[in-house]
């Protein structure tokens, strides 16, 4: 069963990454953009926890908890910046 979940499922989320950058690169305004950022660092998160399970490694785990922390403080920072117009005060 996994052997045909697999297949759809990183199908799915390559489709989202594509369209989350094509929602990135075609924003109508900044806050659509830091939307579709945060959403786009979210599936990178899930394509990298499907790669672990499909490759039954560990590392593809632990990069998708750095990715996560990472994507928070950026996902902060450029909304920090939106609101303040700068992110260190």
């Amino acid at each position: 069963m996994l052997a045909i979940v697999m297949p759809v499922a990183l199908a799915m989320i390559s489709l989202a990454l594509l369209l989350n950058l094509w929602g990135l690169l075609r924003g109508p305004d900044m806050a659509d953009r830091a939307l579709a950022l945060d959403t786009l660092y979210i599936d990178s998160i899930a394509l990298l926890v499907l790669l672990g399970i499909h490759f039954d490694s560990q590392l593809y785990f632990e990069s998708a908890l750095v990715l996560a922390l990472l994507g928070f403080l950026a996902t902060a920072a450029f909304c920090r910046y939106l609101v303040r117009g700068r992110v260190i005060e």
